[in-house]
C-alpha cells in the first residue's frame, strides 16, 4: 500500500481512537451501573476467570497490560477479594492466581452489563459487516503480534 492511500486512513489513528472511545464508553456504563469493579480490573479478572492458575507475567502478556499496571490491579483485586496469590507447590517463590468465589460472583454479575456494552457498540452493523471485521480486525493483530516482543 503506498503511502498516500496509509496517510488518509491513518490506521493507527482510528484503531487508537476506538480503542479510546470503547474505554470511555465502558467506565461510564460501569459507572452508571455502579459496579464495585472498574473495566480495567474486569478485564485482569475476565482473563483469570478463563485461565485460573496463570503467572502474573502470563497475565501481562495476555492483557496487554505492563507489568506494573497489572501489579496494581493484581493487588486491587487481591484486597477485594477477588483473586488470590497461591504459592507453587514445588517450593519456588514464583506466585499463582486464582479466582475466589468472590471474584467469580463478581465475573458472573459484570458479564451482562459487558455483552450490552459490546450490544451496543456493534448496533446496526450486520452479522456479514461483524465477521469482515473480524477477519480485518485479526490480520491486523497477527501483523502487529509478528512485529512486537511480548514476553510471556
Amino acid at each position: 500500500m503506498d503511502r498516500e492511500k496509509l496517510l488518509q486512513q491513518k490506521i493507527g489513528l482510528v484503531l487508537s481512537g476506538l480503542g479510546n472511545l470503547s474505554k470511555i464508553f465502558a467506565v461510564q456504563t460501569f459507572a452508571a451501573k455502579k459496579l464495585k469493579i472498574t473495566p480495567e480490573q474486569f478485564t485482569v479478572l475476565a482473563v483469570l476467570y478463563e485461565n485460573d492458575g496463570i503467572y502474573q507475567r502470563q497475565l501481562s502478556a495476555m492483557t496487554l497490560k505492563d507489568r506494573p499496571n497489572i501489579s496494581r490491579i493484581v493487588t486491587i483485586l487481591e484486597n477485594m477479594g477477588y483473586i488470590t496469590k497461591v504459592q507453587e507447590s514445588n517450593g519456588r517463590k514464583v506466585l499463582k492466581l486464582s479466582v475466589t468465589e468472590a471474584g467469580r460472583k463478581i465475573y458472573e454479575d459484570t458479564l451482562p452489563v459487558i455483552l450490552s456494552i459490546w450490544a451496543a457498540t456493534a448496533e446496526g452493523i450486520s452479522d456479514e459487516e461483524l465477521d469482515s471485521f473480524n477477519r480485518v480486525q485479526a490480520k491486523l493483530r497477527k501483523n502487529l503480534l509478528d512485529k512486537v516482543n511480548i514476553q510471556i
